[in-house]
């Protein structure tokens, strides 16, 4: 563990649980997912912290993950003025105008058929793998679509629990 992961996860430890929670927020939408990492607060260490995501995330259910997906911008169209979120979907930033418009095509149709948007962890990613993983996607069940979307979740939401992390105190 870092000096700046130490003092960035005593600082979080530290917070008054109002404060944490509105951390914990900016990380994933889910109400239940940061009331259950509170709940595990103190953290000796930032895998504990992981490890009590991904326990959390895998309690979701099916109401808490909309939750959680509701809290992201569809793929192509990152919130405005939301530099985490222009952060991980800068794979699509360069793309050329023909990708960006298939994709939007790809979300919308995604979001008609399984009625959120198109969740996936895009760090990292160019623009066309996230379209060829939108292609592959929409061909599945809801059910294996729940499952897919709380896998990436869980990505998403350990990267942003390392940035929180690295903020120095």
């Amino acid at each position: 563990m870092t000096s700046t992961s130490a003092s960035g996860l005593a600082r979080f430890n530290a917070l008054e649980e109002s404060s944490a929670r509105a951390e914990l927020h900016e990380a994933c939408a889910s109400t239940a997912w940061a009331r259950h990492l509170l709940a595990a607060r103190p953290f000796a260490t930032p895998e504990d912290l992981y490890a009590a995501s991904d326990a959390a995330m895998a309690r979701l259910s099916t109401e808490d993950l909309a939750e959680a997906m509701a809290g992201h911008p569809p793929i192509g169209r990152p919130k405005p003025g939301d530099p985490a979120s222009s952060r991980e979907q800068a794979g699509m930033a360069g793309a050329g105008e023909d990708l960006k418009a298939e994709m939007l095509e790809l979300n919308l149709a995604y979001q008609e058929k399984f009625g959120h948007v198109f969740l996936i962890c895009a760090t990292g990613r160019t623009g066309e793998q996230m379209r060829d993983a939108a292609l592959e996607r929409i061909g599945n069940s809801p059910e294996q679509e729940r499952e897919i979307v709380r896998t990436e979740l869980g990505k998403i939401n350990r990267i942003r629990l390392n940035r929180l992390v690295e903020q120095d105190a």
